[in-house]
């Protein structure tokens, strides 16, 4: 597996295939909704399996929040998402983010608290799906 950042401009095609898969088709997520006109400004990573068959993306705002992440299902449950959010998470460092954060699917939780982050805040609708915000803990115990 190699995960890289990618620019929007060069893997546009690519990124916007994959989230549309996960997102809209599996997840019901309106096309308008996920393509949010935040795309542009933003850093993307990619994942790619060693046949070169693109199968995983997360993005980093400028703000700090991380999102986006995902994994077409035939390889989930490989680490990929963790790889794919450790680089954003790494990204964000280098570009010392005041704060690194993210809205987390309610059933995504467990994946990221075990990742570094911290639930803040109530349970909150987006696009039809419950989330919780969270935050990542730069000094775990």
């Amino acid at each position: 597996m190699h995960i890289r950042e990618v620019s929007w401009n060069s893997s546009e095609e690519t990124l916007i295939a994959i989230r549309t898969e996960v997102f809209v088709k599996e997840q019901g997520v309106p096309r308008d909704l996920e393509i949010d006109g935040l795309d542009q400004t933003s850093y993307h990573f990619l994942a790619t399996t060693s046949q070169g068959e693109d199968v995983g993306t997360a993005r980093l705002l400028e703000t700090g929040q991380i999102g986006r992440m995902a994994v077409l299902e035939p390889h989930r449950g490989s680490g990929i998402g963790r790889q794919l959010l450790e680089c954003a998470v790494a990204k964000a460092l280098q570009l010392n983010f005041a704060e690194i954060f993210l809205h987390a699917q309610t059933h995504a939780l467990d994946f990221y608290s075990r990742n570094g982050f911290e639930v803040y805040g109530e349970e909150f609708d987006d696009a039809g799906i419950p989330h919780r915000a969270m935050r990542y803990n730069r000094s775990p115990n």
